[in-house]
């Protein structure tokens, strides 16, 4: 059961950090970036983005705590975000999910926040170590492992983008985004039901 729900929360962390939908985002971030420079940088935005979010899993309830948030509107928030998110994968705007990007070499905005380290992504680890506190250790091991998936994805991106081609990107990544929705929907539910003392069904 451990093993089940550690792999089902890296599989969600995966979704929500979205990498196959960042692709051609960040190839087009780092166009203007001199050839030899791209991985490093990349790499860079790699590296802060999980630091920002072990930031907030491990100091996520004590961030709870100082402003008196309950973790139900935490769990309510973030199935709010993630249906945004969702919504906005399966529907994307003309000038992509995120909105507009700047030209020159990227630092922390937009490639490692909000494009990897995004607000979904902050709201759900925060979400997991203010929970379930005594399994930190696993958290920190899905996001390693969602984040290591990532990496491995962006980092191949031009060779995927080549391979795949922009329609089969954007494909999947509409049926990611259907997923998160269905996900976001039940998470909402869970917040809800704890708020409002329901039990479960059996």
């Amino acid at each position: 059961m451990q093993d089940s729900s550690l792999f089902a929360a890296a599989v969600l962390l995966f979704l929500i950090l979205d990498p196959l939908g960042n692709v051609p985002v960040f190839l087009s971030l780092l166009k203007p970036v001199p050839e030899h420079r791209r991985r490093r940088v990349l790499a860079r935005e790699l590296v802060i983005a999980l630091a920002v979010l072990f930031l907030f899993l491990f100091a996520g309830r004590y961030i709870l705590d100082f402003i008196h948030l309950r973790q139900e509107s935490v769990s309510i928030a973030g199935g709010i975000i993630l249906f945004l998110i969702g919504l906005r994968m399966i529907f994307p705007a003309p000038e992509g999910i995120f909105g507009d990007t700047p030209d020159g070499e990227p630092f922390i905005v937009p490639m490692a926040v909000p494009l990897v380290a995004g607000p979904s992504g902050m709201a759900a680890v925060m979400l997991m170590g203010s929970k379930e506190p005594d399994r930190l250790l696993d958290w920190s091991l899905a996001l390693l492992l969602a984040w290591a998936a990532t990496a491995a994805i962006l980092f191949s991106a031009t060779r995927l983008y080549r391979l795949l081609g922009r329609r089969a990107l954007t494909a999947l990544e509409r049926l990611m985004g259907m997923v998160l929705v269905a996900i976001s929907v039940q998470m909402f539910l869970d917040g809800l039901a704890a708020y409002l003392g329901w039990a479960p069904p059996g």
